[in-house]
């Protein structure tokens, strides 16, 4: 990579042609391949756009769900080879797209300083060639896919079951396998044995006789024991994992899966320290894998690890990188306030940015029934209590992707659907419960929300495609580290912003990104302290002192690393500390019974 950073798959709508806003400029970004009805609409908007024939993919043909991310992929991939073609024919003219793409490179990068010696050099055939030397050098940026890897509902086709194949995961994966794309997936969310064993069904995830993966794997990770079972179990199929994707448990933004008070601090740490220890033990394991396949590595895989989740500042960019030895950092939530590479309707653009950090919560809204990172002024906010007021909570269930309630039905259907909270609901009214409680438990049940449908609104309103009678509530999830930017932003202002260039922070008062999560983490612990007391019971009682004795660790680990911060400003380092303290005492004073 010649950045060194990437865009993280940001919901189902706001990152899905995110590539073909920012691949051309050498960044790489992530797109989410769950919705391939939203699939198949963005190809016949882009196709047609262009002025080419778009090839409908009907939903009732055999594997349309494969065959539409196939498509899309392809396209993608043709529609940014094209444009980085024409970028490269480019003059070298201050102002142009070929000038633009060697401006945005961080400072250090080899490509840029031989850019600003050859725009000093006189005009003849030495400066050509340099020019020459330059466009050779120029790589394009990632088109990366997300899969959530437990999102895996049974597929019917004339309600027969097409089969384990065709499950949405698999067949999602199976798209991504089949494309042209020289890229990777990004498996999240936790393991799926049967996902990850079917890596091994296409041949693409395997090394070729220099060792080169055409596909690779990504595994999106929040501590290292975790990562480390995954990836055994895939070395021992003759599945490389190509880089491990630590994401902050709390302060990040869609899904929110806490760590048992593991702190990103002291992970990073982990990993660091026992980095080669795993590499060589997964080398052994991976090799005799692929020498059952006759297949023989001649080249060491390369393994990068990367961090993403509440990053906020040029500062705290470059640390992560040089005291973790990082290949990269993620900035996702920020690139929401940036029309030119996000799809963020106009109403929504407008609330994120004049938002207050208490505009952001954790919330149980997904039927997912994971903690998922919430904004108060989405208009599908607005929309759930209209419905609870018109006394029809819950939404109509239209694509069925996150079905897996079988409660009061054979077949299952989602828990923010308008069929579950009304049998949910009628439930509880058959309950001799107190009104308080009652009214509880009816809280519970209204607060899922529609993530199919509101993940893809902001999208559809933006390039103006929504369809008649269509839903238009709009559901965003951007993380907590959201509420410190104000403004709407240009794509050069925020990769300047990232590497130091200039700064787009108006607000003041953000703490260390790592003083953030201890602080989330604290809030978190709360609940679980609150949970506890209206329940008590030795198990319960265990967990919660492993998870404090976790987060004091991780303050001592603060403390330690703070101190030996050497090229942090006195005054800087002053803060941090008085942070770091504030956290601890709010830490201290939570008791358990």
């Amino acid at each position: 990579m010649l950045h060194t950073f990437h865009i993280p798959v940001l919901g189902l709508g706001y990152s899905i042609d995110t590539p073909l806003k920012v691949a051309r400029y050498g960044i790489s970004s992530v797109l989410s391949i769950v919705d391939d009805e939203l699939i198949e609409r963005m190809r016949q908007y882009h196709t047609e756009k262009s002025e080419k024939k778009f090839t409908a993919i009907p939903k009732h043909i055999e594997d349309s769900r494969s065959k539409r991310i196939t498509a899309y992929l392809n396209f993608l991939k043709e529609s940014v080879e094209q444009q980085f073609e024409q970028l490269k024919e480019q003059d070298f003219i201050i102002g142009n797209d070929l000038c633009r793409y060697f401006e945005l490179l961080p400072e250090h990068a080899n490509l840029k300083h031989g850019y600003e010696l050859m725009m000093a050099y006189p005009e003849g055939e030495s400066k050509r060639i340099f020019q020459k030397l330059l466009r050779n050098g120029m790589k394009m940026g990632a088109i990366d896919v997300n899969i959530m890897a437990k999102v895996d509902k049974m597929n019917f086709l004339n309600k027969m079951y097409t089969g384990d194949l065709n499950t949405d995961a698999l067949a999602a994966l199976r798209g991504f396998a089949e494309s042209s794309l020289q890229a990777s997936v990004v498996l999240s969310a936790g393991m799926n044995p049967r996902l990850y064993s079917y890596l091994a069904e296409f041949a693409d995830f395997f090394p070729d006789e220099a060792g080169a993966l055409k596909k690779k794997v990504i595994l999106k990770v929040s501590d290292f024991r975790s990562a480390f079972i995954q990836t055994r179990f895939l070395a021992k199929k003759g599945i490389w994992v190509s880089e491990f994707r630590i994401e902050s448990g709390l302060n990040c933004g869609g899904h929110a899966f806490a760590t048992e008070g593991h702190l990103l601090g002291p992970i990073l740490e982990e990993f660091k320290a026992k980095r080669s220890e795993m590499v060589e033990e997964l080398l052994a394991i991976y090799q005799t894998a692929l020498e059952s396949k006759n297949i023989f590595l001649k080249v060491r895989p390369a393994q990068r690890i990367t961090v993403q989740g509440g990053i906020g500042t040029a500062e705290e960019h470059q640390f992560l990188l040089q005291h973790y030895g990082l290949a990269a950092t993620g900035w996702g939530s920020p690139f929401l306030l940036v029309p030119e590479v996000t799809n963020v309707d106009q109403d929504t653009l407008a609330h994120l940015a004049a938002a207050k950090t208490t505009d952001y919560y954790l919330s149980n809204a997904s039927p997912l029934g994971v903690l998922f990172n919430n904004f108060k002024h989405s208009s599908i906010e607005q929309q759930k209590q209209q419905r609870i007021v018109q006394g029809r909570p819950g939404s109509p269930c239209t694509k069925k992707y996150l079905c897996t309630n079988t409660e009061f039905t054979t077949a299952p259907i989602c828990t923010a659907s308008r069929e579950y909270q009304n049998l949910k609901i009628k439930q509880l009214q058959s309950l001799d419960l107190t009104p308080a409680d009652y009214q509880a438990r009816f809280n519970e049940v209204t607060e899922k929300i529609c993530l199919c449908e509101g993940l893809c609104s902001s999208a559809y309103l933006k390039y103006e495609i929504v369809k008649p009678r269509e839903n238009k509530a709009v559901a965003i999830c951007p993380g907590p580290n959201l509420a410190y930017f104000s403004g709407v932003y240009s794509f050069d202002q925020l990769i300047g912003h990232i590497y130091g260039r200039e700064s787009v922070l108006q607000k003041t008062n953000r703490p260390n990104m790592f003083v953030q999560e201890l602080n989330l983490y604290i809030k978190y612990f709360q609940g679980l302290l609150a949970e506890y007391n209206l329940s008590k019971n030795d198990k319960k009682r265990k967990q919660l002192l492993v998870f404090k004795n976790q987060l004091l660790a991780g303050v001592d680990y603060y403390k330690t690393l703070f101190k030996n911060l050497s090229d942090q400003a006195a005054s800087q380092l002053q803060l941090m500390a008085e942070e770091l303290s504030i956290a601890k005492d709010k830490l201290d004073q939570l008791m358990i019974g």
